[in-house]
C-alpha cells in the first residue's frame, strides 16, 4: 500500500468514482440503484462544487478508494452523499471514512453551514454506526426541512449541527 492522500475531485475523476461507487451500491448491498439515477457521478463539477459543496476522493496511489461528497442546499445546512470506501480499505487501520468526514466537516464550518443532513439505507448498519459515533442524530423523515434533497432508495435520515468554531 502506498501512502493514502485525500484531494477535492472534479469531472476528471468521475469514471474513477462510478467504477467505485456503483459496484459497493449493485453488488456489495444490493441497492436498487443505476447509474441513470445518479446524473451527479458524470457532472460533479456542476452538481456539487457548483452549489458551494465539494467532492472529495481518498487515494492510494493513483487509485481512488474512497469518496464523500457535500451538495450546498442554502439556509445554511448541507447534504452529505456518496460516502463510499472500498471494501478493502475499510475500518479504523486506514481511517479513511473519518478522514473524509472530517474534511467534509471543515469545509462546511469554513463556508457557514451549520446544518449537516444525509439520507441512507436502513440494511448498512456499520455506516450508520459511523455517523452515530460522530454525533449525527437520527431524524425520522417528516422531519427533514423542505428543501431537502430526497433520494429514492433511501429510508433513514440523520442531522448533525455544526458548533461554531
Amino acid at each position: 500500500m502506498k501512502e493514502l492522500f485525500y484531494s477535492m475531485i472534479g469531472n476528471m475523476h468521475s469514471q474513477a468514482a462510478i467504477d467505485l461507487i456503483l459496484p459497493i451500491q449493485q453488488i456489495e448491498f444490493n441497492v436498487p440503484v443505476t447509474l441513470e439515477d445518479q446524473p451527479d457521478l458524470k457532472d460533479i463539477d456542476n452538481f456539487y462544487h457548483g452549489s458551494g459543496g465539494g467532492f472529495w476522493g481518498a487515494f492510494d496511489g493513483e487509485e481512488l478508494v474512497g469518496t464523500i461528497a457535500l451538495i450546498n442546499i442554502g439556509h445554511h445546512a448541507g447534504v452529505i452523499r456518496k460516502m463510499f470506501v472500498k471494501k478493502e480499505y475499510r475500518g479504523k487501520e486506514f481511517g479513511i471514512a473519518q478522514q473524509l468526514l472530517e474534511g467534509l466537516i471543515n469545509h462546511s464550518r469554513e463556508h457557514g453551514i451549520e446544518d449537516i443532513y444525509l439520507g441512507t439505507v436502513d440494511k448498512l448498519a456499520a455506516a450508520r454506526r459511523f455517523y452515530e459515533k460522530n454525533q449525527f442524530n437520527e431524524v425520522p423523515k417528516a422531519s427533514l426541512p423542505s428543501y431537502f434533497p430526497l433520494m429514492q432508495a433511501d429510508n433513514v435520515f440523520y442531522h448533525l449541527h455544526l458548533q461554531p468554531m
